[in-house]
């Protein structure tokens, strides 16, 4: 069975923004000479990693919302330069603008059912900005 996982994105303000903040990073890594892949990096390893890699995806919570999402790619533990077990999520560059649904902030990351998962938002949806996006939602209206 497909699971998904929730992670606050904190310091940005839209789904713009991470798209820009996200190509700038891919662009980073590309003029270093490493391998151009987009990660996250978090001390706690998901042990539901066979659920998670069968489809499932990493949802961002940005200012107060589920907003959108990424195909997970690949679970890496690893331990850091003080010997700290971590975690890196890789997911791919695809950014999928999700049905935005009201989340309270939490620490770290959680699991996200399928079935409990916003849907994705259809072309209407994706030529709106994230605020009226939220708005409508609010209202029962996307």
């Amino acid at each position: 069975m497909t699971l998904h996982l929730i992670k606050l994105c904190v310091g940005v303000d839209s789904v713009e923004d991470l798209r820009e903040w996200q190509t700038e990073r891919l662009a980073q890594l590309k003029k270093r000479g490493q391998k151009p892949e987009l990660k996250h990096t978090t001390r706690m390893v998901p042990k539901r990693r066979d659920e998670l890699l069968d489809g499932g995806s990493l949802f961002w919570v940005i200012k107060g919302y589920l907003a959108a999402r990424q195909p997970l790619i690949d679970i890496r533990p690893f331990v850091d330069k003080e010997g700290v077990g971590r975690c890196h999520l890789v997911y791919g560059k695809d950014l999928i603008l999700v049905s935005p649904r009201p989340r309270r902030a939490f620490q770290g990351w959680r699991y996200l059912t399928s079935k409990d998962a916003p849907p994705d938002v259809g072309k209407a949806g994706k030529a709106m900005p994230d605020k009226l996006r939220r708005e409508l939602a609010e209202l029962g209206l996307l």
